[in-house]
This record gives structure tokens, C-alpha cells and sequence, in this order.
């Protein structure tokens, strides 16, 4: 945990407090920094991608007294991720000023300084910004037993009674699920998973060229598909990047295929990249058994089956044409 709680401060450091891309140009190279990261490490993605969401959605509805403060803790080391899936039968709540309740799946818990967490309100889902150090939740770990992502401490979180003053409140009720920046985002974590895809043919041909059997036939085949699949993802991650800004109508449904491209994408590369590296890719010390397991669980975004019927609707409606 100190080592990726180390990588992850210098990158939060290095973004600083960045807001909402303007152009196409600056959305990609954003995109390309989440892509290096996931090709790295994709727990470090996984959380990445949370503090650079979260921050931008402080730049986008928060105050300039907030944006002030946000910059300034990001100076000394601040760490920032979202916190949204309620945690069943312990809503968060406010009641006089006092926070109570839980967060599911709450990724970085005990690694980030700072958490965006949402809670219902009469008007909608209100966005509430917690310093970690001064409102800590109980972490309870008991339930994060799972086969890939280990790292990235995803955890179930819980207040009590914790102190909240209005400074905390980012926004209004409503802002975190307004669109195009909620299903837009996905675009970003899509990023981090494409990196991934990329990470499985670099350990591939690392094993094979090591072993001397990359220039066997199958294995060039696999190789082959291997590639073609990473740049796919990639493609894919870059067209909605350029269509961001050209064509609001095209916005979400381009982020929708781009999700279903890499999911596909990553389906088609894992077991064939356990197929060119055989038994020992389920060794506990292959670097690619791990990058196998993180990413078949980073892949389980919700609702692949709505990001098709998105991007078929799209289609069928002339939104959405094949072109070069």
C-alpha cells in the first residue's frame, strides 16, 4: 500500500487542480496520461482516474473559495476519489450538521486524504467534499476478498455523527449525475482500461521474446491479434476523445462505444494471452497474473449491455456511421 500511496501522490501532484478539458487536444493528452497509468499499474489507474474525477467535478460546481482550497491541499499532497455507491440499508445522511451512514466499493479508503461522496437530499443527490483526516470513516475491509484489483483498497466505509460545515458542500443537489460529465466520464476510466489491454501484449511478448518462441507461427498469431485488439481499444478511446467537441449529439453515444469496443476488446485479449503464455500465467509471481485478474474485474463496469443498446440506437438513428 506505501508504494502506491507514494506513485499516486507524485501524480496527483503533477495534475494539479485541473478542471474540465476545453478542447480535443487537451482531452487526449488527459486520456494518454490515464492510458500510461493503467499500462503501469492499473490499481494506480483505478485510483488515478477517481482523484482526477473528483477533482474536476470540485473545478466544475464548487466555489473559487473551494477551487482556492482544493489547490492548495493538492500542493501538499492531497488525494482525492469518489465515493458514490450507497452502502444498503446505511444511506449517508446529514442531520444537524452531523454525517452518518455508509459507501460501498469505496476505492483508496485509507490511502486518499480526501473523499467526494453523494447523499440524498429533498432536491436530488447532493455532492459533500470530506477531509479524511479530519472526519475519518471506519474502514471495514471484510468484505474486499476478491481475485483481482487487491491493491486499489476498495473498501465499505462508515460515519457516525461526523462534524460537517456548509464549505463542504460542492454544488447543488442534481450536479453529479448531470450530463454529458456523468456517462462523458466513463471515457476516462475506459482510458485506464485500454492501458490495460496494452499492458497484457507488452507482458506477452516480454515472456515470449525471453523464451525465445515469439517467431513461432502461433505465437506470431498471437501476437498478431493481441496487438490488433490493444490498438482497437486505443482507436476507440481516441475517435470519442476527437468527437467530444465535434458533435454534442454524438458525445455520449461515441464514450458508449468506446466502453463496449474495450470490453469486447478485453474479453477477446485475456484468454488469449493466457493461451500464449500457458500454466505459468496462473503462477501467483507472473506479472501477468495479476495484470489477467485486475483486469478482468476493471472490466465489470455496470450496464455493458445498455452502452450496446446506446450505441445501436445511435446507429440506427445516423448519429453513429463508420468512416476512416
Amino acid at each position: 500500500m506505501t508504494d502506491l500511496r507514494i506513485r499516486l501522490a507524485t501524480l496527483t501532484k503533477e495534475q494539479q487542480a485541473a478542471g474540465d478539458p476545453v478542447d480535443a487536444a487537451s482531452l487526449l493528452a488527459l486520456l494518454r496520461l490515464l492510458y500510461r497509468v493503467g499500462r503501469e499499474d492499473l490499481p494506480l489507474g483505478r485510483l488515478f482516474e477517481g482523484h482526477v474525477d473528483a477533482v474536476q467535478i470540485v473545478m466544475r460546481y464548487g466555489t473559487r473559495a473551494q477551487h482556492d482550497a482544493l489547490a492548495t491541499s493538492i500542493r501538499k499532497g492531497a488525494m482525492l476519489g469518489v465515493w458514490n455507491a450507497d452502502l444498503r440499508g446505511e444511506p449517508l445522511h446529514l442531520a444537524d450538521g452531523r454525517l452518518s451512514g455508509g459507501k460501498s466499493f469505496a476505492s483508496g479508503a485509507g490511502i486518499l486524504t480526501h473523499a467526494l461522496v453523494t447523499m440524498d437530499v429533498a432536491d436530488g443527490r447532493q455532492l459533500v467534499l470530506l477531509d479524511l483526516a479530519t472526519t475519518p470513516p471506519a474502514i471495514d475491509r471484510s468484505v474486499w476478498h476478491v481475485v483481482g484489483m487487491q491493491r486499489s483498497e476498495t473498501h465499505v466505509v462508515r460515519w457516525q455523527g461526523a462534524a460537517i460545515g456548509p464549505e463542504a458542500m460542492i454544488g447543488t443537489p442534481g450536479d453529479y449525475v448531470r450530463e454529458p460529465w456523468f456517462s462523458g466520464g466513463a471515457l476516462r476510466f475506459a482510458a485506464v482500461q485500454a492501458g490495460g489491454i496494452a499492458r497484457l501484449v507488452d507482458a506477452v511478448r516480454g515472456h515470449l521474446v525471453t523464451l525465445d518462441r515469439a517467431t513461432d507461427p502461433h505465437q506470431a498469431g498471437r501476437l498478431a491479434r493481441l496487438f490488433a485488439l490493444a490498438e482497437g481499444a486505443a482507436a476507440a478511446v481516441r475517435r470519442a476523445a476527437a468527437g467530444w467537441f465535434e458533435d454534442e449529439a454524438a458525445r455520449l453515444p461515441l464514450v458508449a462505444a468506446a466502453r463496449a469496443a474495450i470490453y469486447a476488446a478485453g474479453g477477446e485479449a485475456i484468454p488469449l494471452a493466457q493461451e500464449a503464455v500457458g500454466v505459468t500465467s496462473l503462477f501467483l509471481d507472473q506479472p501477468l497474473a495479476a495484470t489477467i485478474t485486475d483486469l478482468s474485474m476493471y472490466l465489470r463496469q455496470p450496464g455493458p449491455d445498455a452502452q450496446r443498446m446506446q450505441v445501436g440506437a445511435a446507429v440506427a438513428a445516423g448519429i453513429l456511421r463508420p468512416d476512416l
